[in-house]
């Protein structure tokens, strides 16, 4: 029976084709076979392509001198038709042939190879995607330069060495030319009289290279079974990808380029990929092979579908996660597979606090991974004292003790205030309790779930741990009333995020502190979610001047690089531990350590606290500004916004796959509350987009899940 993986789309034959006929240097011919040697192949495995090289092409001859140009077409002609036959004979064979040169003379082969192809069927497409318009020929330019013939010669125009090829000719109706800036004004009236479709450099710049890429993927469909795409790195802007032949500049950026091009994942009649003009002497830090693989693996990845597919086969289910893939991340954006874009408005639950890819903290990554990452506990680190440092005299606590997950760092906790009822506050041993609130949400160890009060994370989980108590949230009184004289600690969270954006009663944090005090109870605030800046703080405590006697961190703390926490405490608690009483191989490694002091600094210097208070001010006044019948609540504290919705019309799942179709990326919470917790580098822009998206989607919303009309 076939897996997923190995239906999950058509092979990939990698064909080398060594030419440089109208190049202006020799270099392009040596691309290919850099290529290969360079591990192209693997990198495109890497990435879930099953791609294996199918051949390596050269001339025969490669005098270094300079033939007469009939000798060289000559040549440049037998090359291409073996080029034609061998992409012809993969596409026989159910597989995609990804060709590259090179210059872009080889086009002539390949796409008269498929065209040939593809001909019992109907007609071919092509997207040219380069700064020229490679159509000028001896006998319309008035250089006679011979560079950018292939397309010329693809529409039957030209010398016969080129333009004879066996195979159809292109019909310019159903060819489209993207990202031009560069042009002699022959070729361009020769191109603009048959119809061809042009987008200028201009208009790409004007309406942004993913748009006109659709919609010329949409011109090269019509009316055709099948289309290419062939690339020409001059395309590029030169200043990002100096290894290629001609260095025009104010070209495509290479991102973009690569963003655009996976909507090719989702096009079943794509029928072949060329990449061209690689000049490996000029890739002098190894860029320009990397934007190759790179741009190969965005048009020929796997589709959402096929990556949920194997997902669902070969990992547990224990997410039932929204229908969407990323690949990409940079700031406060996202990009899926096919090419999308989406506002994040999660943050990996404030994980991502500082946006995806924050410059400085990937340059503290990788300066640290190439110097040293990981040697465990057993040893000192010269990276893990200054994290420390910084954590505690940040927090204004004595000592940190530094761990992988949340959950690590409140299971560190819930040791500490055991072994600090026992040693210290003198509780007999084995009868220390917690004091836990209802609708927590701490983690999912067996030690957590079992004080839970959400039944799916208990069910099937016992027999649980004992010695927890549990209260309503927010109610002081309750408190009170149940501690004993065993009360270790009474552990909660400032805000409960999972539990659905719920703040606690004004004044009630600073009443849980006396009453801690007063009966000698460990005061423990779980600020995995909202510490470090997420509530316009750098703890949630702060909004009442509360100091807890322990912190619990993690999330933000690494960066949305790495896991990192911490529990942060005085040394009148930290002091119970000894050498052996608890440990983690990663903990305080120095890779994480690294990632999480740059974070710390970052968190300072960019006062993104104070960002968190301004913003998340806005975005709530706004938020609360909609009129929405689906709305019944909209609460929060700084960048940390719960919007409940109206269950009777609509679910909050229900409404969070709906934004997703639009663009923003959120996530619901007991079926009832959408979270709004965007990275706190977001601009007041992009929450304004935002807030209209939303709007947009609840009033479809709302129509679509209109109450039946009252009888009459």
């Amino acid at each position: 029976m076939a897996t997923p993986y190995q239906s999950a789309a058509r092979p990939v034959r990698l064909l080398g084709v060594a030419s440089s006929l109208g190049a202006p240097i020799p270099g392009p011919a040596a691309g290919p076979r850099a290529l290969q040697a360079g591990d192209l192949e693997r990198a495109l495995q890497r990435r879930g392509i099953r791609a294996r090289w199918h051949s390596l092409l050269e001339v025969v001859s490669q005098d270094p001198a300079p033939a007469d140009l009939p000798e060289r077409l000559h040549a440049t002609g037998q090359l291409l038709t073996e080029l034609a036959d061998q992409v012809a004979a993969i596409h026989a064979k159910d597989a995609l042939p990804l060709v590259l040169g090179g210059d872009h003379s080889i086009g002539a082969g390949t796409w008269r190879g498929l065209a040939r192809a593809l001909a019992p069927q109907g007609k071919l497409g092509l997207i040219w995607i380069d700064a020229h318009l490679d159509a000028h020929t001896p006998a319309t330019s008035h250089t006679g330069n011979i560079h950018g013939m292939p397309l010329a010669a693809l529409l039957g125009l030209g010398d016969p060495a080129l333009a004879d090829i066996p195979g159809p000719r292109l019909d310019p109706a159903h060819l489209a030319i993207v990202g031009a800036r560069s042009w002699e004004p022959e070729e361009r009236a020769l191109l603009e009289s048959l119809g061809v479709r042009i987008f200028y450099m201009p208009e790409v710049q004007g309406r942004g290279l993913g748009p006109v890429l659709a919609e010329a993927i949409a011109h090269v469909r019509a009316g055709t079974v099948g289309f290419g795409v062939s690339v020409d790195l001059d395309s590029v802007d030169c200043a990002r990808i100096p290894a290629t032949t001609c260095l025009v500049p104010d070209g495509l950026d290479p991102q973009a380029l690569a963003d655009a091009l996976h909507q090719l994942r989702s096009c079943p009649d794509l029928m072949g990929l060329e990449i061209v003009e690689y000049v490996p002497e000029r890739d002098v830090d190894g860029s320009g092979a990397r934007w190759v693989a790179e741009f190969a693996c965005a048009a020929l990845g796997p589709t959402t579908n096929q990556l949920r597919s194997r997902e669902n086969a070969y990992g547990a289910h224990n997410y039932a996660p929204l229908p969407v893939v990323f690949t990409r991340g940079e700031g406060v954006w996202l990009w899926d597979v096919e090419g999308r874009r989406y506002l994040d408005m999660m943050s990996a639950y404030s994980a991502v606090s500082f946006g995806h890819g924050h410059p400085r903290l990937l340059h503290a990554l990788t300066e640290q991974a190439q110097r040293l990452a990981l040697t465990s506990r057993a040893y000192s680190n010269d990276r893990l004292p200054l994290m420390l440092e910084r954590l505690s005299s940040l927090l204004g606590y004595d000592q940190a003790l530094p761990v992988n997950t949340g959950l690590e760092a409140v299971e560190t906790a819930l040791k500490a205030a055991r072994k600090w009822a026992y040693t210290v506050k003198g509780v007999p041993a084995g009868q220390a309790e917690i004091i836990v609130c209802h609708d927590n949400f701490h983690g999912r160890s067996t030690t957590i779930v079992g004080f839970s009060s959400e039944p799916q994370y208990r069910a099937g989980f016992g027999p649980f741990a004992p010695g927890f108590r549990e209260i309503p949230y927010g109610d002081a009184e309750a408190l009170e009333a149940a501690i004993t004289p065993n009360t270790a600690a009474f552990l909660f969270e400032p805000i409960q995020g999972e539990g659905g954006i719920h703040i606690p009663p004004a004044g009630w944090l600073a009443q849980c502190a006396d009453i801690c005090r007063e009966h000698q109870v460990l005061l423990i605030a779980d600020e995995v979610q909202t510490g470090l800046g997420r509530t316009g703080r750098l703890l949630a405590c702060d909004h009442e001047g509360v100091r807890p006697d322990g912190v619990i961190l993690g999330k933000a703390l690494g960066g949305g690089l790495l896991p990192v926490a911490a529990f942060v405490a005085d040394e009148t608690v930290m002091g119970v531990f000894r050498p052996g009483d608890h440990g983690s191989t990663f903990g305080g490694n120095p890779l994480a350590s690294a990632v999480a002091a740059e974070a710390l600094a970052l968190l300072t210097e960019d006062k993104l606290c104070e960002r968190s208070t301004r913003l998340g001010q806005y975005f709530l006044e706004r938020l609360q500004a909609l009129n929405s019948p689906l709305i019944r609540e909209v609460r929060g504290r700084g960048l940390l916004i719960g919007m409940e919705l109206d269950t009777r019309r609509v679910n909050a799942r229900q409404a969070a796959e709906s934004l997703l179709a639009r663009g923003l990326m959120t996530k619901d919470t007991h079926d009832c509350v959408l979270r709004f917790a965007p990275p706190l580098v977001v601009d007041e822009a992009e929450l304004d987009w935002a807030v209209k998206l939303v709007e947009d989607c609840l009033e479809d919303l709302a129509r679509q899940n209109a109450p039946d009309p009252a009888p009459l």
